[in-house]
């Protein structure tokens, strides 16, 4: 397992969580949606998250195959764009980055970049 994917994700997952905890207008938002989210590196291991009432919990490796959202990339891109070396805009059009899902969960994960 790659640990520094892992603990990037796992920042990711708390400063998501302090985020909506500081905006109740967020959790409000998210607080119907149940969706499993994973991030699979094409160059190393998979990982899923899940959203509950408005909050990140159960981070784990591998993700599961059947999942709601997808993000896919590799490993430089994903830590680029959480470094925010690269945007996720161009990450898409330059087919580094690709977003599986309904479009409205395509829609949420561009609110919540």
């Amino acid at each position: 397992m790659n640990e520094e994917v892992l603990s990037t994700l796992a920042a990711l997952v708390e400063r998501f969580n302090t985020h909506t905890a500081l905006k109740p207008k967020v959790a409000e938002e998210l607080r119907g949606l149940e969706r499993t989210v994973a991030v699979r590196l094409t160059d190393g291991e998979s990982y899923a998250v899940d959203l509950r009432g408005g909050r990140l919990e159960n981070l784990r490796s591998p993700a599961p195959a059947q999942t709601d959202v997808g993000i896919v990339t590799d490993t430089a891109t994903f830590l680029g764009l959480v470094r925010k070396e690269i945007g996720p805009m161009k990450a898409l059009v330059t087919g580094r980055l690709k977003l599986e899902g309904s479009l409205e969960d395509k829609l949420l994960f561009r609110r919540l970049l």
